[in-house]
């Protein structure tokens, strides 16, 4: 290596990366990931994914210590999840369900570009978060009465594992669209991630199954047929309407992925 050229980024420099991507948290300044580079960052996905769901569960169990039921404490979870992601997938999830009021591919990709939320968009957005509200809900409140506090029962630790395994498995399951379509644009995120090398992706693959077993158990083969639910249905999406993936379309696999997950391993009691 000559002196004049840069040292190649190092796992941690890419996971700062990610963080930065992906959520609000206060990471500095990460050092930049050339453009060519970006694709092998997808490895450590699944770990920021579970970093996310970590807080979200720690707000749940602080929720618990102060006496809140099910409901309440599923509430401060997705608050949490939300002020840490700056609800970014969900705002993709918006935007891609506001693309079904285009006429053709150009249309909807700048629908997808405004920042103005529709009538699609927010009820999709609606049924999105109803949904992961009830089925956190459901997890939280197994085992007790309905109005009890979660206190230190099954139900908060059900919950504290199903929010880190399945924020991990839903940054598992926008590497579906990602790896099998092509940019929809020649610039944003999808296109910058390219199609990943395989050795990022079977190390993203390994981190999220290795967290979806901690979390899950055998559970992790319902949960893998969700996140393959997901990717596969947002592919054909992008594919039919967009002509490949976005940032957007990868941000709406994983916030659909979501209360799939928690559905799969039980979250509707």
């Amino acid at each position: 290596m000559h002196a004049d050229q840069p040292a190649p980024p190092t796992p941690l420099d890419e996971f700062k990366f990610v963080l930065g991507l992906f959520t609000r948290l206060p990471v500095g300044r990460p050092r930049e990931i050339p453009a060519a580079r970006l694709g092998r960052t997808v490895w450590c996905f699944p770990l920021v994914g579970a970093l996310v769901g970590g807080l979200a569960a720690l707000g749940a169990l602080i929720g618990a210590g102060f006496g809140l039921g099910p409901w309440s404490v599923a509430i401060v979870a997705i608050a949490v999840e939300l002020l840490v992601t700056g609800a970014l997938h969900e705002d993709g999830f918006a935007d891609v369900a506001d693309s079904f009021g285009g006429r053709d591919r150009e249309t909807r990709l700048a629908i997808m570009r405004d920042s103005r939320i529709g009538a699609f968009g927010a009820v999709a957005l609606w049924l999105l978060l109803s949904a992961r509200l009830v089925l956190l809900a459901g997890l939280a409140g197994a085992g007790i009465g309905a109005g009890a506090s979660i206190g230190a029962g099954a139900g908060i630790w059900t919950l504290v594992f199903a929010l880190i395994g399945a924020n991990a498995a839903a940054r598992i399951a926008l590497l579906i669209p990602l790896v099998l379509l092509p940019p929809a644009r020649a610039d944003g995120l999808g296109a910058g991630l390219g199609e990943p090398p395989r050795e990022a992706g079977g190390a993203a693959l390994v981190y999220g199954i290795g967290i979806g077993v901690v979390c899950f158990g055998w559970g992790v083969f319902a949960v893998a047929v969700a996140v393959l639910f997901a990717g596969v249905v947002m592919a054909m999406v992008g594919r039919q309407n967009l002509g490949g993936q976005t940032g957007d379309l990868l941000g709406a696999t994983a916030a659909l992925s979501l209360p799939l997950v928690l559905l799969a391993v039980g979250g509707n009691g």
